[in-house]
């Protein structure tokens, strides 16, 4: 694209978004929210990022592309604030949040009902699980404007201080000190490898702490009609507010666009390079190259002929299933992805949105949606594997494939470049790189350019369809050029 062209899309604005995934979006809405006249400029044909649903499989079967499920989407302080409703978003809420089936034939459910969960797990563990999530789950008002910003001096220090605690623990330390049983172990492990870590690792525990209460709080829904409802809503109301999205505009260096406008770059730290290296001084452009990112994933779609046929039936009272076992199963398999190499027995992340919205299939047919982790930039074929996996907690699954579409980390990187080796999430979210998320500093959203700030989920607080990096990146932006 020529500089006159990418000029001449930005040259009514005092603020251009580069990128309309959830955080790009979420900063154009908070500027044009604060006033501020906003452009968002897109490489793709449509806007979405990781919140896209198409037919991927067969005519009529609406697949979601990346993101299925958003238990943070639902409860984002900042989505809550907009009328997303207005625009076309309804959250759908199965049942129950989370099952987990077991290989004698139970499964183990999160709920939002406490007392419900207490009733799948070991009778010795429902005490203790009780007294573990009560206290966040009331508590979660005042903990998710902590835990949902940059690193700063916490306005309810005790508080973090109590989830720090059991928070910066291991998974599997934290799950073998609290519980005696297999069943809220294995609940545990599963809410946890969400954070793409091995379970051994510190800090690994705060995820499955953040997931399980907001299973509590809220369930883990998804969005009516596919993720694309909720890209669709944000720029929706952004158009209402005299925002404007453009799609098929691909920058390729900042330099193109408008002189007198600040940039906010819904990408990773890679992209940043290549579209603004040249601004950045050189000690910041060896932070960015510093940054790690984490494993990848590999992605089955499925158009199905009939539910999936669980042995457990109540794991068809949740939208998201994990598929993996025991803790040590799911301990292992991540364990053996930051090793480099590829579990016989994956952990498998599985939705099935279609069961409560029929609306994205065919009368009588259903969708099924899946990932596991592999090594970043994996090329290996998981299919079987996957398959194997469901097939052994719903035998005769295979039986009810009618179609399928395979993503490698390859072909997701190529569909979205922020997905570097197949990372979904951003960059690596381990202790070191949430405090440090790009690089060091009391504003990690600010490049060494004054005019530049990243707003994607390489910022605090990371992966997730939550619009929370987009929002406070937008914040600061909006803090330091008030009177454009």
């Amino acid at each position: 694209m020529e500089r006159e062209e990418m000029t001449n899309e930005a040259a009514d604005s005092e603020a251009v978004v580069v990128g309309s995934g959830p955080n790009g979006l979420a900063a154009a809405v908070e500027l044009a929210r604060s006033g501020f006249r906003v452009s968002v400029l897109e490489a793709a044909g449509t806007i979405g990022g990781g919140t896209r649903t198409l037919e991927l499989t067969l005519p009529g079967y609406q697949h979601d592309v990346c993101s299925a499920i958003h238990p943070l989407g639902a409860a984002s302080p900042f989505f809550n604030q907009l009328p997303l409703d207005r625009f076309g978003l309804e959250w759908v809420h199965p049942q129950a949040a989370v099952a987990h089936p077991l290989d004698d034939g139970t499964a183990v459910l999160l709920e939002k009902d406490i007392s419900r969960t207490l009733d799948t797990i070991d009778p010795a563990d429902r005490a203790v699980y009780q007294r573990l999530m009560t206290p966040l789950l009331e508590k979660w008002d005042a903990l998710a404007p902590e835990l949902l910003a940059p690193i700063h001096f916490p306005t309810h220090p005790l508080l973090m201080a109590q989830f720090g605690l059991r928070g910066l623990r291991s998974a599997t330390g934290l799950a073998r000190s609290t519980f005696q049983g297999s069943r809220a172990r294995a609940l545990f492990a599963g809410l946890s490898a969400h954070s793409f870590l091995p379970l051994e690792q510190p800090g690994s525990a705060a995820f499955g702490l953040i997931l399980g209460v907001l299973g509590h709080l809220n369930g883990w829904p998804f969005a009516r009609g596919g993720s694309g409802r909720i890209s669709q809503a944000l720029a929706g109301y952004l158009q209402s507010l005299g925002g404007t999205i453009r799609t098929g505009i691909e920058v390729r260096s900042v330099n193109g666009l408008d002189g007198n406008a600040f940039v906010l770059l819904d990408l990773t730290p890679i992209q940043v390079l290549k579209v603004a290296g040249h601004r950045l001084t050189a000690g910041y452009r060896k932070s960015l190259e510093n940054y790690r990112y984490g494993p990848g994933v590999f992605k089955v779609d499925w158009a199905l002929s009939g539910p999936i046929p669980w042995r457990a039936a109540a794991c068809l009272r949740a939208a998201t299933v994990h598929v993996g076992g025991t803790m040590d199963e799911i301990a292992l398999a991540e364990r053996e992805v930051w090793q480099g190499r590829h579990p016989e027995r994956p952990f498998v992340l599985v939705a099935q949105q279609s069961l409560f919205d029929p609306s994205r299939v065919p009368e009588g047919k259903q969708t099924g949606w899946a990932y596991c982790h592999v090594p970043s930039g994996s090329w290996v074929d998981m299919t079987e594997r996957i398959e194997q996996q469901i097939e052994r907690f719903a035998p005769g699954f295979r039986d009810l494939i009618l179609a399928r579409q395979v993503r490698d980390c390859a072909a997701l990187e190529s569909y979205n470049h922020n997905f570097v080796g197949g990372d979904i999430n951003g960059g690596l979210q381990d202790l070191r790189q949430i405090v440090a998320r790009p690089v060091p500093g009391a504003h990690p959203y600010a490049t060494s350019d004054g005019r530049i700030f990243i707003c994607s989920s390489s910022t605090p607080p990371g992966g997730g369809v939550h619009g929370m990096c987009g929002y406070h990146a937008a914040r600061l932006a909006a803090e330091r050029f008030p009177h454009l």
